[in-house]
């Protein structure tokens, strides 16, 4: 295991922005509840129906125990509160505007979709971060470390996997694009892991 790479990924941008969320018990912590509610409903309804067109009326209908138009644009849109889009663009770094380039999208559902992602996928990224191998592991170009979690999180949620184009979860490409040091550009490290969960899709049961 590398001490320095864990360190990297400890101080990844959507690392830090998911843990000052998550982790903060004051008022903010209602916040994250409030997204936790419609990162769920969206989880849950591309399990059910994955041919289902998603809209914010069907994902507020969908929250547990009350969404609400109001509470749903809190959380997602142009004015979304504590989005991970605006974390990307108030760290300002390229890699940022790289990810920024791939998943900034106009429509308020596929941004939550994207962020569903991240939260969905966190424990997988977790565990990926405690066992990323050496510094020769980064000269893959994809470690399979990391590889083996999109696989494992993709069969247990294959509806959220391929939502969005088999886009990954966005803390996934910024540790692949860390992991290499500046020498992968975050939108070759998104189209690199796009590429193994259509791989890991092939197959797999939908809904």
């Amino acid at each position: 295991m590398s001490h320095t790479m864990n360190e990297d990924l400890a101080r990844a941008t959507i690392a830090g922005w998911y843990l000052r969320l998550s982790g903060n018990p004051c008022a903010q912590r209602n916040h994250w509840q409030t997204r936790t509610m419609y990162y769920r409903a969206v989880a849950e309804l591309l399990a059910a129906r994955p041919d289902r067109p998603l809209t914010w009326k069907v994902i507020v209908g969908a929250a547990r125990p009350r969404g609400s138009r109001s509470t749903f644009y809190e959380v997602a849109g142009q004015h979304a509160r504590h989005g991970m889009l605006g974390e990307l663009i108030a760290d300002g770094s390229l890699r940022s505007y790289e990810i920024i380039l791939r998943y900034g999208r106009p429509s308020p559902v596929e941004q939550l979709i994207d962020e569903a992602k991240v939260w969905s996928f966190w424990p997988h990224r977790q565990h990926f971060a405690e066992r990323v191998a050496g510094p020769g592991a980064a000269l893959d170009p994809v470690p399979a470390a990391l590889s083996d979690a999109l696989i494992a999180w993709a069969r247990l949620n294959p509806a959220l996997a391929a939502a969005n184009a088999y886009r990954p979860p966005a803390c996934a490409v910024e540790d692949l694009s860390l992991l290499h040091r500046g020498r992968l550009a975050a939108t070759r490290a998104e189209s690199r892991l796009t590429e193994v969960l259509r791989h890991a899709g092939r197959g797999l049961p939908t809904g």
